[in-house]
């Protein structure tokens, strides 16, 4: 039962059609409802940048419901890279 589980900070860029004035709170309710830290520092209509961070599966499951996405944005693609080693 105790299970250790590792936390990583990624940064997660997302790059589409993402003008929806509704993606950056769908976004933020989405971390919100997985339990992940998350900050966002760039926004712009075609680029989202956000760190996140969390479990690894919880993280996967934040890019997946950022690709699927509200239907008013097209997201191209998701780029994720580590800012640091694990954390627990």
């Amino acid at each position: 039962m105790g299970q250790e589980t590792s936390h990583l900070l990624e940064r997660m860029t997302i790059v589409g059609d993402l003008e929806a004035a509704s993606f950056v709170p769908w976004i933020r309710r989405h971390a919100a409802k997985l339990g992940l830290s998350h900050t966002i520092s760039h926004m712009s209509s075609m680029r989202i940048e956000l760190e996140v961070s969390g479990p690894e599966e919880l993280i996967d499951m934040m890019e997946m419901g950022c690709s699927l996405g509200p239907i008013d944005v097209w997201v191209v693609r998701i780029d994720r890279a580590a800012i640091s080693g694990e954390r627990t």
